[in-house]
């Protein structure tokens, strides 16, 4: 390996609830000197001058679906990561709901390998679980991957896991962190019933939280937190989008001594039901964004601590098929390129501080999956570093957005803060605008 040295300097460093003004040292991938004042040690060193802006850890995006294999006319694995690394985004874990589903050891090890050849950022996936493949689960090697997902509630891939006892067996027979979809299918059955007697296909799409409702969520969330404390079982529920789900939840222990943790996506800090008549299947997404009042409790939940990570939920499909009446219309949308400014933004707004979303979008992650020497900026670990301008603003529109689905539910948006650069393990990777000719990322690892 070419030696290679980094200094970011005159930085505003992000890291462990403080603000502190100075240098980064990195040495090839790893952080070596964090201080107020760090000398070029050589000609050849790289300097990068913050000029004051903030530098905070890559986020690790908990939740993402790159569509590959099998769905690439939505996403694949190299544009998606090109687009995380653009959100500040440097690590990703992802869903098993592709085509094939991941739900042996050979298709996770598959995918691993179109991975390694394709990221720009860091990776690694959850294994799939469903009726019918214990014996797979039971194969997994638990410091492999991310973890395990379950859909509780169906969703795009129909791996939905329905069976009690099938159930109660995954959650009692691994160590692993088991994440959860977590929505009630008799009850949208029964709602979307309802609905498509009265409309057929062409259902308001801002009846999709009705359909998908605040009964749905709680009464599976609520189900699978008692099969957690029956079991022991290491649960985590992802993308909260009630007010009511968040009393499911305490912070009254810290993060790693917690058994039951919830994240909560940034589609249901940032929308709400208002937004349907104007954004409409864009912003169609399971579990459905639900009222102003669950937003404003999301938000409170997460400030509080009973809500532990922030994640995206990035799940593209085309315009074309986003295009389709209510009923054929899939849910989801891309994400990645714009969680952080989304959050920065909030920030401005006087909803969050800096260290409050460097905590749940990067440390808490790392926590959470035990992942390993990353999520912090720290002496020894691994330098997956952003850069924040937060006064250069500028607008969501179709020349600037990188996914391969070619459309964001943030288009037309100003946002203040910019991205300016992101480093993954100590290599420039992105520098405004621009996705540069590095492929840096490399496969989580974990401290088990």
């Amino acid at each position: 390996m070419v030696k290679r040295n980094t200094i970011i300097k005159n930085a505003k460093i992000v890291n462990e609830g403080k603000i502190t003004e100075g240098y980064i040292l990195i040495d090839n991938d790893i952080i070596v000197e964090i201080d107020e004042s760090i000398s070029v040690k050589s000609p050849d060193t790289i300097v990068i001058d913050a000029e004051g802006n903030y530098v905070l850890p890559g986020m690790i995006d908990d939740q993402v679906h790159f569509r590959e294999p099998g769905l690439t006319h939505k996403a694949n694995i190299e544009t998606e990561s090109k687009a995380a690394l653009a959100g500040g985004i440097t690590s990703f874990v992802e869903m098993p709901n592709t085509n094939p589903q991941t739900t042996t050891v050979e298709k996770l090890e598959e995918k691993f390998a179109i991975a390694a050849e394709s990221s720009h950022a860091n990776y690694s996936f959850m294994f799939g679980g469903t009726n019918d493949n214990l014996d797979e689960i039971l194969k997994v090697d638990p410091n492999g991957v991310a973890g395990l997902k379950l859909f509780l509630g169906s969703s795009t891939g129909n791996m939905l896991v329905d069976d009690p006892e099938v159930l109660e067996k995954i959650f009692s027979s691994t160590n692993m962190v088991i994440s959860v979809h977590c929505e009630d299918e008799g009850t949208i059955r029964e709602n979307l019933a309802k609905y498509k007697a009265e409309y057929g296909d062409d259902i308001p799409m801002e009846l999709h939280p009705i359909i998908r409702s605040e009964e749905a969520c709680y009464l599976s969330s609520s189900k699978a937190i008692e099969l957690a404390k029956k079991t022991g079982a290491r649960l985590h529920v992802f993308h909260l989008s009630t007010g009511k789900e968040t009393n499911l939840f305490t912070n009254d222990i810290p993060l790693k001594d917690k058994k039951i943790t919830s994240e909560v996506c940034i589609h249901h800090l940032w929308f709400s039901d208002e937004d349907y008549a104007k954004k409409g299947s864009h912003i169609k997404w399971n579990p459905a964004v639900k009222t102003a009042t669950d937003r404003d409790q999301l938000w409170e939940a997460l400030l509080d601590d009973r809500i532990d990570v922030i994640a995206t939920d990035h799940a593209p499909h085309t315009l074309e098929e986003k295009s389709n009446p209510y009923t054929s219309a899939p849910s989801g949308g891309p994400l990645v390129q714009h969680a952080l400014v989304a959050l920065l933004e909030a920030h401005h707004q006087g909803k969050i501080s800096i260290e409050k979303i460097v905590e749940k979008a990067c440390h808490n992650p790392a926590i959470l999956f035990d992942v390993e020497k990353r999520g912090y900026i720290k002496e020894g670990y691994y330098a997956d570093l952003v850069i924040v301008d937060l006064n250069h603003p500028w607008t969501v529109n179709k020349d600037n957005i990188l996914y391969k689905c070619g459309w964001s539910p943030f288009e037309g948006s100003t946002f203040k803060s910019r991205i300016t650069h992101t480093l993954v393990n100590g290599q420039l990777a992105y520098k405004n605008f621009k996705v540069l000719d590095v492929k840096a990322g490399r496969r989580l690892t974990f401290d088990r």
